[in-house]
């Protein structure tokens, strides 16, 4: 039986660091220069998306197998790609899967101590919004709605009973319609992580505008 064609491995991607590239560095030139073809850089925010052989990606950028393998090899010496796995064809035909070597890049123009510092915020940044997703998963848990923000079959009687048992006051039934037509377009922990990725985006411009 075969196994072919294989699924490869690209969890290698998820696990990259920030980078943070000074114009006046040394790799600068290299990463400038692969980045100089808007096939490239096409090329790149592709994998962004998804990891792939350079096959998929030539279709994905309508470009060439050998441009896009061109490209590829370029990016892959200025270090913006990496290969992180292995895959086999339908025909059984060897594939080297790329990905981005850095999540995300940054190209930054300023002193090297900056660049640094950058990279760490970067880095604790990501990590952040990684937990405050987590979070909100917990929250929307306890919430007892499901992820599209619906609730339980069991939470919806006992909310349709409570409400048949509580009456509302009329001067207050405006109000309170329009605080649940706000709060009916989003679940509980969507709120939560808007609301805690607006924070995180809102300290992370202070400190860079007061570096």
């Amino acid at each position: 039986m075969s196994l072919l064609p294989s699924k490869p491995d690209t969890t290698a991607a998820d696990d990259a660091e920030p980078r943070v590239v000074g114009v006046e560095s040394d790799d600068a030139d290299d990463l400038l220069s692969a980045l100089s073809s808007e096939t490239a850089r096409r090329l790149l925010g592709e994998l962004h998306e998804t990891p792939a052989p350079p096959a998929e990606l030539a279709d994905r950028v309508d470009t060439s197998l050998q441009n896009a393998q061109y490209h590829l090899e370029n990016l892959e010496d200025a270090g913006a790609v990496e290969v992180v796995d292995t895959a086999y064809s339908q025909k059984g035909r060897e594939m080297d899967v790329y990905a981005p070597a850095d999540q995300p890049l940054v190209i930054f123009a300023g002193d090297q101590e900056k660049s640094t510092s950058i990279r760490t915020a970067l880095s604790r940044l990501l990590g952040a919004v990684g937990l405050l997703a987590v979070v909100s998963l917990v929250v929307q848990a306890l919430a007892g709605n499901d992820l599209f923000g619906g609730t339980t079959a069991g939470t919806a009687e006992d909310g349709a009973a409570a409400a048949a048992r509580t009456p509302t006051p009329v001067a207050d039934a405006g109000a309170v319609d329009a605080a649940t037509g706000a709060a009916a377009g989003l679940p509980p922990g969507a709120f939560f992580f808007l609301g805690g990725a607006a924070v995180l985006a809102g300290g992370f411009l202070v400190w860079y505008l007061t570096q």
